[in-house]
Formats: C-alpha cells, structure tokens, sequence
C-alpha cells in the first residue's frame, strides 16, 4: 500500500459501503449517551463539542482518565457550561488505566465513545468500543508504529462491517473552506499539483519538552502525563503537531506521498536554568515527501522560541496556487491565484456561514448526523494513513534513511508492545539512564529504528 490510489484496503471498504447492515443507534429512546475517556486539553473540548451539536439530545455520563486531577478539571468546566447535560456522578468517575472499560461499560449500543488519550492507547479503546457496540469519536494521531497501524485498519473495517460510526480528530476534512477548495483543486482550477508547502514554526508548544521525572511519580505515569515527550506515546511533536498539514495537503493532492527523506536536529535542550530536557524530540524538521508521481511536499516544522513563526499551508499547480491553511491547522480563507506569488490574481476566496466556521464543531455536528440518519461513516483508515505519513517523515528524520510508507507500515519495531496490559504498577516503556535521560534518536548511527530500546 503506497498511497490512496492502492486498492486494497479500499477496496474493502468500498465493498461494505453497499451492504445492507442494522442500524446501530442509542437503543431505546433519541438520547445519545457520551462518555470522556482522557480528560484535559482535547478531551474536554471534544466533550464540549459533543454537547453542542444541533442534533440532540446528547449527555456526558461517564469519564475515565489515570489522573484524578485532570478529570474533576474538566468535569467541572463540562458542569458549569452544559448543567442540564453532564450527569457524572462518582460511582461513573473512573481512575485507572481500566477505566476506559468501566466508562464505555456505562453505555448502551449506539452511543458515543470519546478518546482523546495519548494515542498509544488508541487502538486498545478501539477495540473495546467495537466489543460493546459504541459509536467513536476519536483524537488524532491514531498510531505511531507500524504495529499499531495495522491493528487500526484492522479495527476499522472490523467497526464498518458493524455499522458503527467513527469520527477522526482531523478537522481541516471538515473546514468548510478546505472542502470547497478540495473539489475546485480536484477539478483542475490550478492545474496539475506540482508543488505542495506546509510549515508549523513556533516556541514550545503541549508537552514539547521534558525535565527530569520529579520524585512521587512513576517512569509509566510520567511518560503518559507528559506524551507529546515521548514517541511511544504520541509519535512524539512531530505527529501530534504536524499531521494537520500533512492531511489537508494528502487530501488536496488526492493520495498520500510513498516516500519521504528528512533532517532535523536538537538545538536547544536545556532550560533557562541551565537543566537538562529529557524528551525525544527534535527542535527542527525539515521533511522531502514525494508523490507516486514524484510531484514534492516540503514540510518544515520548528519548536524554537524567538524565531520567525509561520504556521500555513501552499499548494502549487501548473495554472496557478493556492492557499490551504492562511494561518494555524485550517485558518480561513482558503484562496486560489492565477499566478505563483499568493498575492496576484486572485481566483476565488472561501466563504463560509457563520454557523460553520468552527471545524471542531463540524466534525462533531457531522458524525452526529451519520448517526441520527444511519448514514455510512468510518474515517478510520485515512486517519491510519495521515498517521503512517507523519510517522514516516518522522522517521526519515531520525534514522537520516529515506523511508516509504511500505517500510513505514511494516516497520516491526513496535515501541509500547504491551500497552494493552499496562496497570499502574507497570514498567514504562522507557527506561532512563543513570542521569535521568531517555534515548533519543541519532540519525546515521541508529537506522533501522528511531532510538535504541
């Protein structure tokens, strides 16, 4: 499978796309029951979002996170904003890394699972949801290995051929501006792509960066509270930071790059204190992805305080440009230009409906409206393939090797093996050294995976 255009996972699912399946909706009345498993940061917003679509009736009764902390935050915001609609009591306020099982256990067939824990627990929720029946909605990145990967598109067609619906946290599918470019760019408004730009150049951002584990905390809880340090947990910065981009630009492209070289580099590891970052990742990125027709994506990414920022996406045809992202993941307005310099001649600018200007909201709204209507929808596998494209520019960066998506698919080096079994006395992991650090990646040095285990 080397992009899109490849057939066979498609196929199958296109194959199901006609098949007369049951209806899986929140049995017994129009309520559609919603439960939190991974509080703070997205999950709270998704929550929020899930409250607020136009089709309800919608309640939050369960949450689950391994941070007591995290939870009663954003429950306590959920319960100020939506009163009449959040309905978590204690005895459905679960802690513990089973407590995913005991919050979807809350539920009935037909409603709605959230995941917005790192994604290294993504496909073991997964599964869970599809045993019980439960329609998802969950946050990007969906894998950071080959392994997991495959494990995904597996979960995907197996919650297809059940009928049950599942939403993707990449929003820019669900900017209304970057729809409408998508098909004015698809029936030719600038030509043939031949050329594609994205950058995502700011300070420190989540989780970037990493001191030393403090004392009263294991290396496992560590690791997961702080996941955007740590590749195991997230894809590191690179696929919880960049995978927007390399979406929205896959997606006007019509198929995902087959290759990818790359370089980066840690510059800045220490803090204004003079102590040593622990994290795996690298301060800059600079990846060359290429396209099964050798058309090239340039993707710069820095996490640097002080430099210049831009943040935005470009795409070049052969009549013309275009602007996908004019600022952050999907800024609006989304342009086209009769000329190459962004500036000149403009085509077309989008223009969007108040009501349906928020992406985070859309996407909710739309897989709410799946599920009321019956409607197909499953937008697992192209977030697998946004998550192996991210992977594989990630990787190519931190072996210095040219790597496909094959090879990043197939890539046996599976990071967290076990996360499946993971209690709160489990080992992390990774192990530190004597010093604190965890291994990073050498480029040159370590090739055939990103780091030494």
């Amino acid at each position: 499978m080397n992009s899109s255009k490849n057939t066979g996972k498609l196929a199958a699912v296109s194959a199901l796309a006609n098949v007369a399946l049951p209806a899986v909706h929140a049995a017994g009345s129009d309520l559609i029951q919603v439960a939190l498993i991974g509080c703070g940061g997205r999950g709270g917003g998704a929550a929020a979002n899930a409250l607020s679509v136009r089709r309800g009736p919608v309640k939050l009764v369960a949450m689950g996170d391994i941070f007591p902390d995290r939870l009663q935050k954003d429950l306590t915001k959920l319960q100020t904003q939506f009163a009449s609609q959040v309905d978590v009591p204690p005895d459905r306020q679960f802690i513990g890394f089973d407590a995913y099982q005991k919050a979807m256990d809350c539920l009935k067939p037909g409603d709605i699972a959230i995941f917005a824990t790192p994604p290294a627990f993504r496909w073991v929720h997964f599964a869970y949801a599809i045993q019980k029946g439960l329609n998802v909605f969950m946050e990007k990145p969906l894998s950071a290995d080959g392994p997991a990967s495959k494990r995904m598109f597996s979960l995907g067609r197996e919650a297809q051929a059940k009928n049950l619906k599942v939403g993707v946290g990449l929003m820019s599918r669900h900017n209304r501006a970057m729809q409408e470019l998508a098909k004015r760019v698809h029936d030719g408004e600038i030509g043939e792509i031949i050329l594609q730009r994205g950058y995502r150049m700011h300070g420190p951002g989540g989780y970037f960066s990493s001191l030393p584990k403090p004392a009263g905390i294991t290396d496992l809880l560590y690791q997961v509270q702080r996941f955007h340090s740590f590749i195991w947990a997230s894809g590191g910065c690179f696929n919880d930071f960049y995978i927007h981009l390399i979406d929205q630009l896959g997606w006007m492209k019509n198929e995902w790059p087959v290759k990818a070289q790359a370089l980066g580099g840690r510059q800045y590891r220490s803090s204004p204190e003079g102590i040593m970052y622990v994290d795996q990742n690298f301060d800059t990125y600079s990846v060359e992805y290429t396209y099964s027709d050798g058309t090239k994506f340039f993707f710069d990414g820095r996490t640097i305080p002080g430099c210049e920022q831009i943040y935005s996406s470009y795409l070049h045809g052969t009549k013309g440009s275009g602007i996908a992202s004019k600022a952050g993941d999907c800024g609006q307005p989304s342009s086209l230009y009769a000329s190459q310099d962004l500036t000149a001649k403009m085509l077309w600018e989008s223009r969007v409906k108040p009501e349906e200007q928020d992406p985070y909201q859309n996407e909710w709204n739309d897989l709410v409206d799946a599920i009321r209507d019956d409607k197909p929808y499953n937008e697992v596998q192209r977030g697998v393939e946004a998550s192996l494209d991210s992977s594989m520019g990630r990787m190519a960066a931190h072996t210095g090797r040219e790597v496909t998506f094959d090879q990043m698919l197939n890539c046996d080096f599976e990071m967290s093996p076990n996360t499946d079994k993971f209690t709160m006395d489990s080992p992390a992991p990774l192990v530190a050294d004597a010093d604190g650090r965890y291994p990073v990646p050498q480029p040159g040095i370590v090739t055939s995976r990103e780091y030494r285990a």
